[in-house]
């Protein structure tokens, strides 16, 4: 198999680095190499890798530890940013937390903790056209052993769609008991002591072969593009997948948040599609159940900013497998808030938890069967001036050798219909159900 890594580059990295036991070493050159491919090379024999790709054009891909962070709590996410901020570290890193502050509990999730950051080893930063390789040798390790890794990349065999011979799908919880779930919050509603609430249910997916995780990674990139990308490796499991949702993102003082509520089918041709989509623009049911996020969304960012532009009425945003109500604010920040700071400010919206906010928190700890792990929390990235993009973990999957334990939520106001709302998660567990189901 030939070099993935062009030996000059290489030699490139070797003049820039020094042996330097006490401290940090950091280099970069240019490359033309996709960041994605990196990590399919590397990810197979190392503990931890990471991909994050956004429809804006960024994508970072890394493979090893040079410099992590671990958070839990309340204040895990300010926590995570203050360790950043107090770290001399001047490359991009991944992020990534849990839906709940105190994190997974379970032990399908070992390894991923309620909050952490990564700075890789070795990663491919892409933003735009311009790419760069990224080598970050931490104290402690000498440099030529992490040149003698670059040098020994190989490029992956060329990806391939997955195909299992058998499957078995379960459901947790069973569809009538998610329903009766549904229906207990409907009453909840309509008793006065929640506006709205979104629960999750699960999928697990036994297959007789494991999957490759960064070629489904890669499947879904190619597939979704208008959608963020993403894989993160912790041992033997990978969470994987490609959310249509930003949670926030910071460009200077620049901040964009582009919430999702209110959802319907893509339609089986053009003229049926637009009925659907016309459909759910006027549902009075999913209008409310947009309008409790984004005047959410606004009361929060409110504060911390200039001037926060918001629009009058949501548009339509149509992926392959499903259309959604969407409403993109943009703002000007007063301070300096970092991306992770505005992160911690917004989670979770009542796109994946509910409102009141404590309220609807309480109430699904009560009335879900399952721990969601990093589902419905956000994955991204962060760079030292604050700058970066958080999703929020949409669409996606926990992959552990032949099981895939996948996730999906709907959001439940007065009038929802338990039916409904459980065929709308149906539709959201499509693009990584039609990965690992296929025959």
């Amino acid at each position: 198999m030939p070099r993935l890594i062009d030996p000059s580059h290489i030699d490139s990295l070797a003049a820039a680095l020094i042996e330097r036991a006490d401290q940090l070493q950091m280099a970069s050159v240019p490359t033309d190499l996709d960041p994605l491919a990196l990590v399919r090379a590397g990810a197979a024999t190392s503990s931890w890798a990471g991909y994050f790709g956004s429809p804006t054009g960024t994508e970072i891909g890394g493979l090893g530890v040079a410099w992590r962070m671990a958070a839990s709590g309340p204040n895990r996410l300010l926590d995570l940013d203050a360790a950043i901020g107090s770290h001399s570290v001047d490359l991009p890193l991944l992020v990534g937390f849990s839906f709940a502050s105190s994190g997974p509990r379970i032990a399908e999730w070992t390894g991923f903790a309620p909050a952490t950051a990564v700075l890789p080893v070795v990663s491919v930063v892409r933003r735009g056209r311009e790419s760069r390789l990224l080598v970050a040798v931490p104290a402690g390790r000498a440099v030529r052993d992490v040149l003698e890794i670059l040098l020994g990349l190989t490029a992956a065999p060329p990806r391939r769609a997955f195909e299992a011979a058998d499957h078995v799908v379960e459901s947790r919880p069973a569809p009538a008991a998610w329903r009766e779930a549904v229906s207990e919050a409907v009453s909840a509603i309509r008793a006065g002591s929640l506006e709205k609430a979104v629960l999750a249910r699960s999928v697990s997916v036994r297959t007789d072969v494991p999957a490759r995780p960064f070629d489904l990674v890669s499947q879904l990139r190619d597939g979704y593009p208008y959608s963020f990308t993403f894989g993160w490796q912790e041992g033997d499991s990978t969470f994987v997948g490609a959310s249509p949702e930003l949670l926030v993102a910071r460009s200077g003082r620049n901040i964009t948040a582009n919430p999702l509520a209110g959802s319907t089918a893509r339609g089986s041709d053009d003229q049926e599609d637009i009925r659907l989509g016309h459909a759910l623009a006027a549902s009075r049911k999913d209008q409310r159940e947009h309008v409790f996020v984004v005047e959410d969304i606004q009361a929060r960012l409110d504060p911390l900013t200039d001037e926060l532009r918001v629009p009058s009425e949501p548009v339509l945003r149509k992926f392959p497998t499903v259309q959604h109500l969407s409403t993109e604010i943009t703002g000007r920040l007063a301070g300096s808030q970092s991306v992770i700071e505005l992160a911690d400010v917004l989670h979770p919206t009542p796109a994946v938890g509910g409102t009141p906010r404590d309220d609807s928190l309480l109430f699904l700890d009560k009335i879900e069967e399952i721990d969601r792990g990093w589902y419905a929390g956000g994955i991204g990235w962060c760079d030292p001036t604050g700058d970066g993009e958080v999703a929020v973990s949409l669409r996606c999957g926990l992959i552990r050798g032949t099981t895939a334990y996948l996730y999906a939520g709907a959001g439940i106001v007065a009038d929802s219909d338990p039916d409904a709302e459980l065929f709308e998660t149906r539709l959201k567990f499509r693009p990584m159900l039609d990965l690992l189901s296929a025959t």
